[in-house]
Order: C-alpha cells, then structure tokens, then sequence
C-alpha cells in the first residue's frame, strides 16, 4: 500500500517526511484553506519538497465539465503533467474524467461514497478512486467494507484503477485496507504518528537502554563500547 500525507502544512509534511516512508501528499480545497496561504504557493512549495516523481493530488474546483478541465490544465501547468488531479465523482466529473484521461492526463475520483461511483470513475478511466472511510461510517454504512467491495469490483472487471483510501479516524482502518491490498491510503500526520504511537513500545525500549546502561555504564551504546 502507497502511504500518502493528507495535509498541506509543510511543518507538519517534513515532520512526518523526516521519520516515515511517505509517497506523496494529497490535498484539497478545505485542506488548502486550513493552511491559510495563497493556493499555487503552499502547492508548489510541497512539490519542491516533495520531489518530481512524488505523488500529489490536487483538487478542481469547478463544478462544470468545462470549469474542471481549465482548473486541470492550470494544474498540471504550476505543479507538473504528472500531478494527480481529483475530480468529483459526479455526472459533470464523470466527462470531465474522460477528456482528461485521453488527454494523458493523471485523474484520482474524489468525492466517493458509493461503489457505483466508484464503477463510474473507473469505466471514465481515473487512475484513482478516493472512498471517504469515516464519512461514509458516520453516514451510517461501513466505510472500510464500501472500499473493499470496490477492491472486489475492480479485480472482478479487470479494472487497473487503485483505491486512495481516505478519512481516516484511527490506525485500525488504515491497517485493515492494508491487509486487503487495497493501493493506497492518505492519512493524516497525527493519525500517521499513531501507528507506532504506544505505551508498551516505548516502554519496551526504555527498559532494553536501562539494562544495556546497567550492564556497560550510562549513556553507552553499541557505538561507543
């Protein structure tokens, strides 16, 4: 699984960059607001960070096939023909998708609740689908099992497009898509920082130090024997 930071604070990117084996950063409207900077600026200072080669998703705003296209274009412009564009999966998305991908261009669906929307974005040819885990657990249906059925959709009609799961609320989540080979997932750095996140690791590394200390003297290590 492609692990992805869903984030747009670039303290908060190198922090988890610095400790993690990341591939990419997802982004969206409400994302690029949080971090309360002029859109193309934090975008292009993530792809600087990022690299080239690097995953990154970056939302159109418009909401009609054309308006989606030109925010496309002016995407992929700024940040690079290889940056993932997310479209709303709905019916104006849906061509938009299609003219994109015959474009070349790089699509991930956004906006998935359902897997018929996910069936949709596929047969339009996005590279990626992003089903909204805790949302669609807080609409009161079941989030990871709504993205392992589309896993199941996928593979069942030869579809190549990957799952970028996201919304996440916990670990367990994350580990469960992992478990089911779903593609990818974009988590957020705290939830991120969780995975190892525990009590009886790190007590479990406090005590072999102790013991080690106790036996070769304090502050001693392997290094300096």
């Amino acid at each position: 699984m492609r692990l992805l930071i869903d984030d747009a604070h670039m303290d908060l990117i190198k922090t988890i960059y610095k400790y993690y084996p990341i591939d990419g950063v997802t982004t969206n409207p409400t994302i690029l607001a949080k971090s309360g900077r002029a859109p193309f600026e934090v975008l292009k200072e993530i792809r600087e960070f990022i690299g080239k080669e690097a995953d990154l998703h970056v939302q159109a705003v418009a909401g009609t096939t054309e308006g989606m296209i030109e925010d496309a274009h002016r995407i992929q412009a700024e940040l690079g023909k290889n940056t993932y564009v997310k479209i709303p999966a709905i019916p104006e998305g849906f061509k938009a998708m299609q003219i994109l991908k015959a474009e070349g261009g790089n699509v991930t669906a956004t906006v998935i609740y359902t897997p018929m929307q996910a069936y949709l974005a596929a047969k339009s040819g996005a590279d990626y689908v992003a089903p909204y885990i805790n949302r669609i657990d807080n609409m009161g249906f079941n989030g990871i099992e709504v993205a392992k059925e589309i896993q199941d959709i996928f593979n069942s009609n030869g579809y190549k497009t990957q799952i970028l799961a996201a919304s996440f609320k916990n670990s367990q989540q994350v580990l469960e898509l992992c478990a089911y080979g779903i593609g990818a997932s974009t988590v957020s750095p705290d939830v991120i920082e969780a995975f190892v996140k525990n009590v009886a690791i790190d007590a479990a590394v406090a005590a072999f130090v102790k013991d080690f200390e106790g036996l070769c003297g304090e502050g001693r290590t392997m290094a300096n024997l």
